[in-house]
């Protein structure tokens, strides 16, 4: 009786193909790594390649969030009682430690996108969306006004202290916890002052939307009460 081989799941061959991606990223220049290279190495076809991600860029983004599901999963609640930046600083210190692996390959893909700025623009977004789930898992929200400081403040925070890491070879990662701690701090400082100049500014926007809205006309009888007192378009804040 023979029997048949099981044809890999689509979510198996992905897997193959970021490991296959990173295997040659520890080898090669990035600029050197064809989808040809990738495919083969991952022992899948063009067209199954094709059918899963439309670039080696695109494999990049799934290992990342493979990255992420790692930082997640291990992610627990016992930091809760702690202060905003330790929490940060925990869930990223695990971050680079799912990174650890992978150390010699991310060191010449940082190579490679230095010297193209739109491929450190495409990862810039995929940077900023895995410090989305980064934040949440140290449960600092993301949404208001400054979230979006907030989300690409911590994707910066984390470069600059990716590439203190890859030059770091001590095993108790001294110069990386020491930059992480300096970043953090810094940025937490900025958001401070921009926290400040919202809450400053708060009622000259609410004052701008009620003058520029749409339809909006200055004359004699709008923007007067019932009893024909000025009405303060900031009293709506």
């Amino acid at each position: 009786m023979t029997t048949e081989v099981p044809t890999p799941s689509a979510g198996s061959k992905k897997e193959a193909i970021v490991h296959a991606l990173m295997r040659l990223a520890a080898e090669r220049t990035w600029s050197e790594i064809e989808i040809t290279h990738i495919a083969r190495a991952a022992n899948v076809s063009l067209a199954e390649f094709r059918d899963l991600f439309p670039s080696k860029g695109a494999v990049l983004e799934a290992f990342s969030r493979m990255i992420d599901r790692q930082v997640l999963d291990a992610t627990t609640s016992e930091l809760a009682a702690e202060p905003a930046r330790e929490r940060i600083f925990d869930v990223m210190m695990r971050r680079l430690d799912a990174l650890t692996p992978y150390k010699r390959a991310l060191k010449r893909i940082a190579h490679g996108f230095d010297l193209d700025p739109f491929a450190l623009a495409a990862l810039n977004r995929s940077a900023v969306n895995s410090q989305r789930f980064m934040l949440a898992a140290a449960a600092v929200p993301t949404e208001g006004a400054l979230g979006g400081l907030k989300l690409q403040g911590a994707a910066i925070v984390f470069a600059k202290t990716m590439r203190t890491w890859l030059r770091d070879d001590d095993p108790a990662l001294a110069r990386t916890m020491a930059r992480l701690d300096r970043e953090l701090r810094r940025g937490e400082r900025f958001l401070q002052g921009a926290d400040d100049f919202c809450r400053l500014t708060a009622p000259f926007r609410a004052l701008g939307r009620a003058c520029f809205r749409p339809g909006y006309r200055h004359d004699e009888t709008r923007g007067r009460g019932k009893d024909g007192e000025a009405s303060n378009p900031a009293s709506a804040i």
